[in-house]
């Protein structure tokens, strides 16, 4: 991969070492401008480690980094009046109110805030109360301040760690919203998250990164051309050719209901099969963000044990 100028966040062949240990070996990672792209990975993966080298904490030991095209380290303050960092625990000054470290936060990137701005809006659309101390509020109120903040400022990048820890089912919505707002007005935002059903309902795009390098990348539709898609079909009588279609997989049929998956080349050949049969209900599901993720790692004996449910079955 090479180097871009045209891309906010350019990682090609990120390495990091602490001691003996490669935190980073050779990651890869793409943000355009508009783009909202998920950052997956199981814990010691390096996805902090990455985020870290690109807010220009942590100095990386090989490769190549640039946001806005710039070092993440030398060009650390000029990158920072840019960008907008929200992590996944937030910690506040616990004897301001909520309203006074949002305009803390955003008086050190010098915005200014004005009545009946963006500031009250964010607000009242996270239901936050500002009168109140920061010592007492929960983790969603502290996450609501930090998001607030990130939200106000206009940034041109968002990096957001865990970014819905915290809160609940209907500020999570609000959060989404928010984000797809500021993408749509052309910042680019980089989601780490462990709830993949967030991610495939926000981004646009995703890289999966394994001990610390890019196993997949690119579009949602690109990534689900690597599975299978999973068909399930009620079918009265005889399933007549269908089980020697070339591209079926993993066919189960239980009490009239059959079950299998498809390689997307054979879609059409087993549309043309299930029309000469008697079907009564037909569902065709395109692999999930978590069978993806799951596949990034299935040949990783730890991490397949740990995928295991609790009653010995993968899910």
């Amino acid at each position: 991969m090479r180097p871009r100028t045209d891309a906010v966040i350019d990682v090609v062949g990120l390495c990091k070492r602490f001691g003996s240990f490669r935190a980073l070996d050779g990651l890869d990672l793409r943000v355009a401008p508009g783009e909202v792209a998920g950052f997956l990975g199981p814990n010691g993966a390096g996805k902090s480690t990455t985020i870290r080298v690109l807010l220009g904490l942590y100095r990386h030991d090989g490769g190549h980094a640039r946001v806005f095209g710039a070092d993440p380290l030398s060009d650390a303050v000029d990158i920072h009046r840019r960008l907008a960092y929200v992590p996944g625990d937030v910690n506040l000054w616990p004897q301001l109110t909520g309203g006074e470290c949002i305009d803390l936060l955003l008086s050190l990137r010098g915005v200014r805030v004005e009545s009946g701005s963006r500031k009250t809006e964010l607000i009242d659309r996270f239901e936050l109360d500002p009168t109140k101390k920061a010592s007492t509020y929960s983790k969603g109120n502290r996450q609501k301040v930090a998001l607030i903040a990130a939200l106000c400022a206009d940034a041109e990048l968002l990096i957001l760690d865990e970014p819905t820890s915290g809160l609940d089912p209907l500020m999570t919505r609000q959060f989404m919203n928010c984000v797809r707002e500021r993408a749509a007005a052309g910042s680019a935002v980089l989601m780490s998250s462990h709830i993949l059903a967030e991610v495939e309902e926000l981004c646009e795009t995703v890289t999966i990164i394994r001990a610390g390098r890019t196993v997949q990348s690119g579009s949602l539709a690109d990534l689900r051309h690597l599975r299978r898609s999973r068909v399930t079909a009620t079918v009265a009588g005889d399933l007549g050719d269908l089980s020697i279609v070339d591209g079926v997989h993993d066919l189960d049929v239980q009490d009239g209901v059959v079950v299998f998956t498809v390689d997307d080349a054979a879609l059409g050949a087993v549309t043309r099969a299930l029309a000469g049969l008697d079907v009564s209900a037909l569902s065709v599901e395109p692999p999930s963000l978590e069978e993806l993720f799951l596949h990034a790692y299935s040949d990783d004996p730890v991490f397949a044990d740990q995928a295991l449910s609790d009653d010995g079955t993968r899910p």
